[in-house]
């Protein structure tokens, strides 16, 4: 029997995700092994606006495999279910992203033809509050001269966030407006994040009966 599509996984498991107050990010769908007998390796990928429950993390987990096995679209094939958080160093590509990323350092890259800032079309800054226009500050400048600009999102065409090892000035971090309520301060976040790793359940293995 065929593995169901990253798609359909999605839209089995979105309902579940959005009721336990989360946002559903993602899900990726890999081979766990060279071995075609090997179960498949499911992520399901979820983030909210407040800090991460393990616990919830964990529950979710056993819920979206009781929802899935009942679901039967794995048929008969052994998978390995993982959920998980965003990596630190995750995309930002929706609005919800952005208001997450308040206080931490990103790496923008401008559209084709916008305005570039202060004469770069790639740089570094610190995210600072989502404005209603759709413009998001950036600040500039570091820690010995940091000063605020303002982009519309719509000329950003990627950004990504930065792993920092050194806490941010304070100056920088007041023009940012501070930290997005629930994230950890830049440079003080566990160790597996600051490696780029994720918060995770163990994984779990799932099987239709």
């Amino acid at each position: 029997m065929p593995m169901p599509t990253e798609e359909r996984v999605s839209q089995l498991v979105a309902e579940l995700v959005a009721r336990r107050g989360f946002d559903l990010e993602g899900v990726a769908i890999a081979a766990a092994g060279k071995d075609e007998l090997a179960p498949v390796r499911l992520k399901v990928i979820v983030d909210s606006d407040g800090p991460v429950d393990l616990d919830a993390i964990a529950e979710l987990s056993r819920e979206t495999s009781e929802l899935l096995d009942a679901a039967g679209d794995f048929g008969d094939s052994a998978y390995l279910l993982e959920v998980t958080t965003p990596g630190v160093d995750r995309p930002l590509t929706t609005d919800r992203h952005w208001r997450r990323a308040q206080g931490r350092k990103v790496k923008v890259v401008l559209v084709e033809g916008a305005d570039q800032v202060e004469g770069k079309k790639r740089f570094e800054a610190r995210a600072g509050q989502l404005a209603d226009d759709g413009t998001i500050a950036l600040v500039l400048g570091g820690r010995n001269k940091p000063h605020r600009v303002h982009v519309p999102l719509t000329d950003i065409a990627a950004a990504v966030v930065q792993v920092e090892f050194n806490a941010p000035g304070a100056a920088e971090l007041e023009l940012a407006g501070g930290i997005a309520a629930g994230r950890p301060v830049p440079g003080d976040e566990p160790a597996d994040l600051a490696a780029g790793g994720q918060h995770s359940d163990s994984p779990t293995e799932g099987v239709a009966e």
